[in-house]
């Protein structure tokens, strides 16, 4: 008989008189079990070897705050796995999707007596959508960013996606784009953005700015709102011809939020505030 087995006979046959030792006390019940420890199985969302870093990057995206087992001792199972795995450190990111008061508590350790982990935790409604904005690959997550106006948001982000010039690129952005928007946005705002017909002619028209045409631009604007809200009232139609083409960008990009002739009025008259 080996050594271990030895201790582990005598740890098994008497496991109250080792309790006592080791741990000071002697339970009321005490109950061996298996030691043989089953690990089921688990997959991380990603997963990538740095090797100038000579570390993995881990990164789990997560909608719920509450679940079971808890995030935290999932952070640490996924960090003792890779660690097993790769003998290489691991840093890892919590990137938490939708806001809610149990996501927005989500603690960046596991702690409990004497062992503890940290890892880090994203919060997408406190990042600032600037960069990501400029990133193609992540326009999509863009739309869960930190927003005074979050539908504004998710026209900027349109317009982004609709300068993308590979159409096979640009199709699957924008079905990333919209399948996390839904985490935010209702439905038919999300379609009533990322419409075709809206997308392909926001290509167009970003042609027409960026060759200077004013007089082209301004037509197409005017298309534009007529199709969206209408009839545009000789009033207002007068104002829009009196706009420079960059203030006809500004309104190429806000009309795609207006679902009625005051939006126009109210943003002619805040241009003139």
């Amino acid at each position: 008989m080996s050594f271990d087995n030895t201790c582990k006979y005598l740890s098994e046959t008497y496991p109250d008189r080792f309790a006592n030792w080791l741990f000071g006390t002697t339970p009321e019940s005490i109950e061996v079990l298996k030691t043989e420890l089953s690990i089921e199985p688990i997959r991380a969302d990603f997963v990538a070897n740095l090797p100038t870093q000579q570390r993995l990057l881990q990164i789990e995206f997560q909608v719920k705050g509450e679940t079971e087992p808890p995030l935290s001792l999932r952070m640490l199972d996924y960090w003792v796995r890779l660690h097993r795995s790769y003998r290489l450190p691991v840093t890892q990111f919590l990137v938490m999707l939708k806001y809610s008061s149990a996501a927005a508590e989500v603690e960046s350790e596991f702690h409990l007596e004497g062992t503890r982990h940290r890892y880090n935790v994203v919060r997408m409604w406190e990042q600032d959508p600037e960069p990501l904005l400029k990133d193609t690959a992540l326009l999509p997550l863009a739309v869960l960013c930190a927003a005074e106006d979050s539908a504004q948001l998710l026209s900027r982000v349109a317009v982004e996606v609709s300068k993308i010039e590979e159409p096979e690129q640009q199709q699957v952005i924008s079905n990333c784009t919209q399948l996390l928007a839904g985490l935010r946005f209702k439905k038919d705002l999300i379609r009533q953005l990322f419409s075709g017909g809206i997308m392909r002619e926001s290509v167009i028209y970003q042609e027409i700015l960026e060759e200077g045409k004013q007089e082209e631009a301004l037509a197409y604007t005017m298309r534009l709102l007529t199709r969206r809200l209408g009839r545009v009232e000789p009033e207002l139609e007068a104002q829009i011809r009196e706009l420079a083409t960059q203030e006809l960008e500004d309104l190429g990009e806000a009309l795609l939020e207006f679902s009625e002739p005051a939006d126009l009025d109210a943003w002619l008259q805040a241009r003139q505030d």
